[in-house]
């Protein structure tokens, strides 16, 4: 491989950390920070706190 193809290779995976979901096409999408950040909002959105009646098993 040469030194020019070795250094494009690396930039373009400079911000990949290995982290990835497959789509329905079979394409590799990597996940960013933005998508963590929605997916905790979502379910931070949807917590509800246990009440004594849920904690006791009723």
């Amino acid at each position: 491989m040469s030194a020019q193809m070795n250094q494009q290779s690396q930039s373009a995976n400079a911000d990949f950390h290995g982290a990835a979901i497959i789509d329905a096409n079979g394409r590799e999408i990597p996940i960013t920070e933005h998508m963590v950040q929605e997916a905790c909002d979502k379910l931070e959105s949807c917590w509800q706190f246990p009440t004594s009646r849920q904690h006791q098993g009723g």
